[in-house]
């Protein structure tokens, strides 16, 4: 195992939190709620209604195993629908067995990209084994609940097979990914289709499967109007570097401008590295922006998240519960190790109103090592915005609970997986209030998030060759990547003579390329990305 201890003010360090113009003065209570005999589960897709919580697939195991015959059982997939009450501590269930086979394997899945408007639970993908194709797969599947009325009849115990509608097409065969609307729009934001037995040594060493990331924000809107669903106007956006990535967290955002959006914040996994992004991306219905001056340490796979707009003060705040992290804090330090493991750690990330952002590791943890594939069910008679953004400056009382945190895997130790104990993990049935007190002084501590690399690139426009120049605080692996505007990769190649202090690294461009407008990133350490254009003549 990798580990590093960073101490003190490095290059990653820790900041006294007394910064002035933070206007989050919130301390954050976690208690727990207990409902006998619900089942434990996670990487579920939810809904919610009448203040009750509509609960549709994930699985009942812990985290995957190693070994592709035992990775994923169908066994342990949730086949039931859950309708639950936590405010009177009750829940129904229901199979989803009765259901037509199309429509009950996806259900069951694990992953699947999910988003309810009003009164509607949109499923997109997901991956389960399929009887049907008597393998595991990624369902190329788009499914609408009516929620309400699903709930309704689990409650009643009466037939729900009315309740959903399903077309099939390859462009929702994602799993990992995030499904997010913004305007009429859907937005269908990174994620990879998997298809086969997992298997950790690659599709040629064992079982053989297929892996492909879309690298890609699928925008369609879809007709759930009559009993034919569909969808049309369908666009895709393609970047083979910033947005491959899947098991992230996708952050509902208001922009300082005023604009709905949201950030991918972290996700896995770098396209040269088993290690996750840590800078995040903006994403809007103008576009995207890779947010590459700033690293984000701590969450970096999906766990449970809360968002919260101050509109006096113009900052948008982000909650992260426990999960799965590159980083974590012991006895007061900064630790990074590799492995990425489960981790304790509650934090915010905050955007300021002059769009520089910062991180905090709050002074409560998770009560143990969990929260990984958990979500955070919004309290829906808080005032919030589009996506669930709670409005933090119309909080009724200095002390309300802003949701709840259900489900996730729970893990004995760090490193299961790597340590191939992934039996002792678990899906968690455990439920947690979350409540925000209001409290002047608050133990926080800022993360230094600034990337300290940078780069220069000449000549611009340039015809045959460029020219990198760049310094190095440290010796560090060294990469770089050419990429067109539509996204596809043109060249790439690792620096193997990079030194500490200046750098300079001539290029040959490719003859094949064009004249048109490119990007350059490099990678540095492994961790910090920077990104520069230029023009080919």
């Amino acid at each position: 195992m990798k580990i590093i201890f960073l101490i003190g003010l490095s290059l990653i360090g820790i900041i006294n939190t007394g910064i002035a113009r933070d206007n989050f003065r919130y301390e954050l209570q976690m208690t727990p709620v207990s409902i006998p005999n619900l089942p434990g589960l996670h990487s579920y897709a939810f809904a919610q209604h009448d203040n009750k919580w509509l609960i549709i697939g994930g699985r009942k195991d812990g985290l995957h195993a190693r070994q592709p015959f035992n990775s994923f059982p169908a066994a342990s997939n949730n086949t039931d629908i859950y309708v639950i009450d936590v405010s009177n501590q009750v829940f129904w269930s229901v199979s989803i067995n009765s259901l037509p086979a199309g429509i009950a394997e996806q259900l069951q899945s694990t992953n699947k990209n999910f988003h309810q408007v009003e009164d509607t639970l949109y499923i997109i993908g997901g991956y389960a084994f399929s009887a049907t194709a008597n393998n595991h797969l990624t369902f190329p599947s788009l499914t609408t609940v009516q929620v309400s009325l699903l709930m309704n009849a689990v409650i009643s115990n009466s037939t729900i097979t009315p309740y959903f509608k399903q077309i099939s097409d390859n462009n929702f065969a994602v799993t990992g990914g995030q499904l997010g609307f913004i305007g009429n729009t859907f937005y269908l934001i990174g994620g990879h289709r998997f298809d086969g037995r997992y298997n950790p040594h690659g599709p040629t060493h064992g079982p053989g499967f297929s892996q492909s990331y879309t690298n890609q924000i699928r925008k369609f809107t879809i007709n759930n109007s009559g009993t034919q669903l569909s969808y049309s106007n369908y666009q895709t956006i393609t970047d083979a570097i910033h947005l491959h990535r899947r098991d992230y967290n996708l952050l509902p955002q208001i922009f300082p401008d005023g604009t709905f959006g949201y950030t991918i914040s972290s996700g896995v996994f770098q396209i040269t590295e088993d290690l996750p992004f840590l800078y995040p991306v903006e994403v809007t219905e103008n576009g995207y922006t890779p947010v590459t001056g700033f690293n984000q340490y701590l969450s970096n796979y999906h766990c449970a998240t809360a968002s919260l707009y101050d509109s006096i003060s113009n900052e948008m705040h982000s909650l992260f519960f426990g999960g799965m992290s590159r980083y974590y804090y012991q006895n007061g330090q900064l630790v990074q190790d590799d492995l990425v493991p489960f981790v304790k750690t509650i934090s915010r990330m905050t955007r300021y109103a002059d769009g520089s952002m910062h991180e905090f590791q709050l002074p409560v943890e998770m009560p143990g090592l969990k929260g990984a594939s958990a979500e955070f069910i919004i309290n829906p008679e808080l005032t919030s915005y589009k996506s669930e953004i709670i409005l933090l400056n119309q909080l009724a009382s200095d002390t309300i609970i802003i949701g709840h945190v259900f489900g996730g895997i729970l893990s004995p130790g760090l490193n299961p997986f790597s340590n191939n104990q992934t039996q002792t993990t678990s899906a968690d049935n455990s439920i947690y209030a979350v409540s925000l007190i209001r409290n002047e002084s608050v133990g926080e501590f800022e993360i230094n998030g600034k990337n300290p690399f940078s780069f220069e690139v000449l000549p611009n426009p340039s015809k045959h060759e460029i020219q990198l120049t760049y310094d190095l605080p440290y010796a560090s692996k060294t990469e770089y990547f050419i990429t067109s505007v539509d996204g596809k990769i043109l060249m790439k190649g690792q620096i193997l003579n990079a030194v500490t202090g200046k750098n300079i690294e001539k290029i040959l461009l490719d003859k094949n390329i064009t004249p048109q407008l490119l990007f350059v990133t490099m990678i540095f350490d492994k961790k910090y990305f920077a990104v520069k254009k230029i023009v080919k003549e």
